[in-house]
């Protein structure tokens, strides 16, 4: 098994996925990257040498064996990052309106994927002392009127990330609550509205770094909360 961290990236072509990838990049490590838009997933490629884009829709149980074989090839996975995630329709529908084939797509791409690749994946993730990250939502702890779909598959693939550390005690599992970010899927949530006052997600890098770099304990994180962490770590 060659020295290199390797990290896998789910919806790696915008937002924060993106800005994880080039961060990890930089520090050395080699990031595969996916998602469905071929284009801005070879932009995120071609920023480093060492960031790999494998296109494809992470529900699709064929790009997932093409990812099983990519990370086998590599020897190696120090992180997996699910990060992929559908809002749903947009505008929100509430609970009562919402289209099941649309439900059935948000939990899809957020819960049954994310859990499919780390069944796929887990050995290499074991082999190298790993990290299992998934990325949650605020939705996924507090009711928001139109966010039902979303908060419940976010909230379902929380819960699975907490069984998840106990089954593998040695490795390091987070569920991790990025916050709003000022991103595409963001924007569609609250359609026709001004979101330029939310963070960009390079700002939510440090935080998810952070926690890379300290390892504590499997649990649910939210990135405000690692920020403090992080800054009171400096000032002292």
């Amino acid at each position: 098994m060659n020295g290199t961290r390797t990290a896998l990236i789910t919806g790696g072509s915008a937002g924060l996925g993106r800005a994880s990838a080039l961060a990890l990049a930089e520090r050395g490590w080699e990031v595969i990257v996916t998602g469905r838009r071929v284009e801005p997933l070879d932009r995120v490629a071609a920023r480093a040498h060492t960031i790999t884009a494998l296109p494809g829709d992470v529900t699709d149980p064929r790009q997932r064996e093409r990812i099983a074989v990519e990370i086998a090839a590599r020897g190696r996975l120090d992180l997996l990052l699910n990060n992929a995630s559908a809002l749903g329709p947009s505008p929100m529908p509430t609970l009562a309106r919402y289209p099941e084939d649309a439900l059935a797509q948000v939990f899809a791409t957020d819960v049954l994927a994310p859990l499919a690749l780390i069944a796929a994946l887990i050995a290499h993730v074991r082999n190298a002392g790993g990290t299992v990250i998934n990325i949650s939502s605020d939705a996924a702890v507090e009711a928001y009127a139109g966010w039902g779909g979303y908060g419940a598959a976010k909230a379902a693939l929380d819960h699975a990330t907490a069984v998840l550390a106990v089954e593998e005690p040695g490795l390091a599992v987070y569920a991790f609550d990025p916050g709003d970010m000022r991103t595409e899927m963001h924007q569609a949530a609250f359609p026709g509205e001004d979101i330029s006052d939310r963070p960009d997600p390079e700002t939510v890098v440090p935080a998810l770094l952070h926690l890379l770099d300290t390892s504590p304990p499997s649990g649910r994180y939210r990135a405000a909360d690692l920020a403090v962490a992080a800054s009171t770590v400096v000032s002292s």
